[in-house]
């Protein structure tokens, strides 16, 4: 048996292959999908079934990708109606690979569609191995059921406690857990950093899994409040009726500075991928801030879908990082790079722009001079309310650009986060609005944290 676990960073996306003889299997492949190829044919296998767990959210899947590569037939769970692939006729229905046997379970709950897959080892005996939960059952956490809206969020709960608690955990306490995502996934409020786990540990250790009585698991699921990136809306689209065929990353240009100045003023969008420091101190104007790592979960909150992409990257060797995260969201229109980076830009005298760094000291004195300043808290809700600055406002960044209204222009914005990333997008969003009076918190809440500052709940 070959078993390998892809994750995918950013995303904390996880999927899987499977090998026995010479035949595979892959779960939930992603779309840069040329890993499972590799490792199928250094095997000396071929794969024979992709399987989804459901239509996810958050990435687009890699399925149709991986089908043209290796012919091998495409299977979803029941409950929605996929453009592409063979629908699973029953549950329960099973599938052979070498000596190995996968069999399909129905679980729906995070979705009406999702799928568990059970592995077993016929020559070894009966009991299942592994099993495969997508979004239904992660380490640490169960799945959100709230994607469908307030309306059906109950109905996806009570049913996501019957898959769980009627289904995955009977298998027993020795099954190996397979999740879709680790921690850091928006599929999910607590999903844990360790990402290995059995069945049992997730009975005994899983705060969701505490709530036993269904009428409390489905009141805890739905007092779950859980960001909605807008790009969910895409990747849903996308991976029911299948995505654009990649065939291969898109290879950006290299563009010179006065080319790259052209494709702006045709309506290119720029996000520079650099840090936080290097961004705010000169940068192109009206561009994005999107750290390098930062890219899969927040280019989706802001970039739209019918405009070319331009690239700033600290170092040109990033080019291939972000374009796979870039990708994985469905981002295929990637024009170009600059070359030779910020520095080629203004060293061509053309137009750049900067705001403010600011320390946590600097910061604590000017609260303490009663300056006139504005504290905006870009963190998520669980963070906010585990401790704020005291005065601040709350916007999380994904929703700074759409409540403008509420930040005025007049006075100096103080913005910050947990290190000074998030914020760095927050100050260049608020930068390409025509915020002139903007300062980032180096360190942001570790640092002011850090100093022995105050915070407030």
């Amino acid at each position: 048996m070959i078993f390998e676990r892809i994750k995918s960073e950013g995303l904390a996306h996880l999927s899987y292959f499977i090998g026995s003889g010479n035949e595979a299997v892959v779960i939930d492949p992603r779309r840069d999908c040329q890993v499972y190829f590799d490792l199928a044919r250094s095997e000396g296998m071929k794969i024979k079934y992709i399987f989804e767990t459901h239509r996810n959210e958050d990435y687009v899947i890699g399925s149709l990708e991986l089908e043209k590569l290796t012919d091998a037939e495409i299977y979803h769970g029941s409950g929605v109606d996929f453009k592409y692939g063979s629908i699973l006729k029953r549950d329960g229905q099973e599938f052979s690979f070498g000596a190995l046997k996968l069999t399909a379970l129905h679980t729906p709950g995070h979705t009406d569609e999702s799928m568990s897959y059970v592995l077993a080892d016929p020559d070894a005996g009966k009991e299942p191995i592994m099993v495969f939960t997508g979004d239904a059952l992660f380490v640490g956490d169960a799945g959100r059921t709230d994607l469908y809206g307030p309306g059906e969020a109950p109905r996806l709960a009570a049913n996501l406690y019957d898959s769980i608690f009627n289904k995955i955990l009977p298998l027993g306490d020795g099954v190996i857990l397979c999740p879709a995502h680790g921690g850091g996934s928006l599929c999910g409020g607590m999903i844990s950093d360790r990402e290995y786990s059995t069945l049992g540990l997730e009975r005994i250790q899983n705060p969701v899994l505490q709530k036993t009585e269904k009428e409390e698991f489905v009141k805890f699921k739905l007092e779950e409040s859980l960001e909605f990136p807008p790009y969910f809306k895409k990747m849903e689209k996308y991976n029911l009726q299948g995505p654009p065929l990649l065939q291969g990353l898109p290879v950006p240009k290299l563009l010179s500075p006065e080319e790259f100045k052209t494709e702006i003023e045709k309506g290119a969008v720029v996000v520079d991928t650099r840090m936080p420091h290097s961004f705010g101190g000169a940068h192109i104007k009206g561009s994005y801030s999107i750290w390098l790592g930062g890219l899969p979960s927040f280019a989706g909150w802001m970039l739209p879908y019918d405009k070319p992409i331009l690239l700033v990257l600290e170092e040109k060797e990033q080019l291939e990082t972000a374009v796979r995260y870039l990708v994985r969201l469905g981002y295929d229109n990637i024009r170009g790079f600059l070359n030779g980076g910020i520095a080629a830009w203004y060293m061509e005298a053309l137009q750049i722009d900067s705001f403010n760094l600011i320390s946590v000291h600097d910061l604590k004195a000017r609260i303490e001079n009663d300056e006139e300043i504005v504290i905006l808290d870009v963190r998520s809700n669980e963070e906010w309310e585990a401790g704020h600055i005291e005065g601040a406002r709350h916007i999380y960044v994904g929703h700074v650009e759409e409540n403008l209204d509420k930040i005025p222009k007049e006075c100096p914005i103080v913005v910050y986060c947990g290190s000074a990333r998030r914020s760095n997008i927050a100050a260049s969003i608020l930068k390409k609005h025509g915020y002139r009076k903007i300062y980032n918190v180096l360190g942001s809440m570790a640092a002011w944290k850090n100093a022995g500052y105050e915070v407030v709940k």
